[in-house]
């Protein structure tokens, strides 16, 4: 008789990220730290800017039996470390999924993408809910089994609008909000309240072509190059930390339409990389820049 082994369960691995200012023997108290909880160090990247004077590591690691660490209680006993170097930091298990709310206007390419990547396990994300202020997307967005929420905003209503949105983030326990072209400036309250775990998606090299049609503004202009940026959210108007931007080609022959194909999937990609990298704590933000440890 023969027997067949069922599949084997991936080693869990948690992500520690911090910045602080530069100092001796920050990365020995990292590694000490890690040691003295047997814990394997299995990739670990760092950045000590000479501008700044900032310290920025990742570190990513599992129990050396391969058993599941007591998070919270490593936290608590990395606060004294912490502590110490006057750290920025968070300490997660990296296979557990993010919660993320979309926010989505009439235009559906980044949503659908976003969707699509979930689903497929690119993202290792789950989308609690949709938000949008048309109800242009809401069969695509219930064909995923996700809620759906028309929140229309108009001059008098964006503060109630954005009052309910706070409350879906915390009903649903949103770690990350994305606006996946929500054509809708938000609030320098709300954009407080969300710093950190809010990234937006333009449609240029910031800063570019602002304002309406911007692809068939950078048409009539001649422009050989199209392309998007993702960056956080901030009450400066686009002008957040920038996180990844893509860029493509153009030629004369093209269209305005065309243009407009090719800056959208420029958008897809770079925000795609953007959500896989926040959620994977692989950015940090140093002031008006980020750190990005692909």
């Amino acid at each position: 008789m023969s027997t067949t082994a069922g599949p084997v369960e991936p080693t869990p691995e948690y992500v520690l990220r911090f910045s602080c200012e530069d100092r001796l023997g920050i990365v020995y108290a990292i590694s000490k730290f890690l040691l003295d909880h047997d814990c394997n160090i299995v990739e670990s990247q760092q950045f000590g800017s000479r501008t700044s004077g900032l310290f920025f590591q990742r570190v990513q690691f599992h129990a050396n039996d391969g058993g599941i660490l007591d998070v919270d209680g490593l936290r608590r006993e990395f606060e004294s470390i912490g502590a110490e170097f006057g750290m920025m930091w968070d300490l997660r298990e990296l296979s557990a999924k993010q919660r993320v709310l979309i926010m989505v206007s009439k235009y559906g390419h980044c949503l659908d993408d976003l969707l699509f990547r979930a689903q497929s396990g690119w993202l290792n994300v789950e989308i609690a809910a949709v938000v949008s202020n048309h109800p242009d997307m809401q069969h695509l967005v219930e064909s995923y089994d996700v809620p759906y929420f028309h929140v229309p905003v108009t001059a008098e209503t964006k503060p109630a609008a954005e009052a309910e949105l706070l409350e879906l983030v915390e009903k649903y326990d949103v770690d990350l909000v994305v606006l996946a072209r929500y054509m809708q400036i938000l609030s320098d309250d709300l954009c407080r309240q969300l710093e950190g775990r809010a990234i937006n998606i333009h449609h240029s090299m910031l800063p570019a072509f602002k304002g309406a049609r911007p692809y068939h503004q950078a048409r009539d202009r001649g422009v050989k190059l199209v392309g998007a940026t993702a960056h956080y959210v901030t009450a400066d108007l686009d002008e957040g930390p920038i996180i990844e931007q893509e860029v493509a080609r153009i030629d004369h022959t093209m269209t305005a339409e065309q243009v407009t194909q090719v800056g959208r999937d420029n958008e897809c990609i770079a925000l795609a990389r953007a959500v896989r990298w926040h959620t994977e704590s692989r950015v940090i933000i140093g002031g008006k820049r980020t750190v990005v440890f692909k």
